[in-house]
């Protein structure tokens, strides 16, 4: 019973304004005020409680990625989509990171993650299909399991490319539609409109791989392998290059 209501006051809690918390570290909080209660919003809410919770069986099957992906960046980093801040132990110290966050109610459990790890953060409520960026200004973008979700994914590579520095790199970690013709295929398609509904607009049959090989990068390292996750499994990693103007 006390971890039942330890739970439900973490989630009832995930609104608290950032400034009833005590933080030693800088916080640029760019976000903007929380929504009125709605279906919506409630959904949203759940959505960021349990991507709080995390998943520990598929954060080891891609530790060793994200190491070698994100604790090489130096610079400006913008990360798209950070959810409640799996990635932000991955990060190396010295960074500027910039993350946009769309649901709200991710932004607390963003706030403590960076708060344990001792990172200095501008979390922004904007969009991937509108980064609030100027031209040609950072080092890197990262996007991880994030593509599946947004709405004009075409609109958000070129979005990615723009604000990208010549030779700057997009690094990624998606899942992708499996093979045309297979059962999971058909199951991934199947489940889309459940999943659009209830996973925050996730599309699990979307060909991720292919719109980021034709998105005017150049080159494009990518890898795929199977992560231990029902429906989702197929992924890519790997890391895209904004070409010299």
């Amino acid at each position: 019973m006390r971890v039942l209501n330890n739970w439900l006051k973490e989630f009832l809690d995930v609104a608290a304004p950032a400034e009833s918390r005590t933080s030693k570290m800088a916080f640029a909080d760019n976000s903007k005020p929380m929504p009125g209660t709605s279906r919506a919003g409630l959904r949203r809410r759940v959505f960021a409680w349990m991507m709080s919770k995390g998943n520990a069986k598929y954060e080891r099957a891609v530790a060793e990625r994200k190491r070698a992906l994100l604790g090489v960046l130096s610079g400006t980093v913008v990360e798209i989509g950070p959810g409640a801040g799996a990635n932000l132990s991955y990060f190396p110290p010295g960074i500027r990171w910039i993350g946009m966050e769309p649901n709200p109610f991710m932004h607390a459990y963003l706030r403590r993650e960076a708060e344990r790890h001792g990172l200095q953060v501008d979390l922004r409520t904007g969009s991937a299909e509108r980064l609030e960026v100027e031209d040609a200004s950072v080092d890197a973008v990262v996007s991880t399991l994030v593509l599946c979700s947004v709405a004009n994914l075409v609109g958000v590579l070129e979005e990615i490319r723009r604000v990208l520095k010549p030779g700057g790199r997009f690094v990624f970690i998606e899942h992708v539609a499996a093979p045309q013709g297979t059962w999971l295929r058909r199951v991934q398609r199947a489940f889309r409109p459940l999943s659009k509904t209830f996973a925050d607009g996730c599309h699990p049959d979307r060909e991720t791989g292919r719109a980021i090989e034709s998105a005017g990068f150049a080159p494009v390292d990518l890898e795929s392998f199977r992560a231990p996750a029902p429906i989702i499994s197929p992924h890519i990693a790997g890391v895209a290059v904004k070409p010299p103007a």
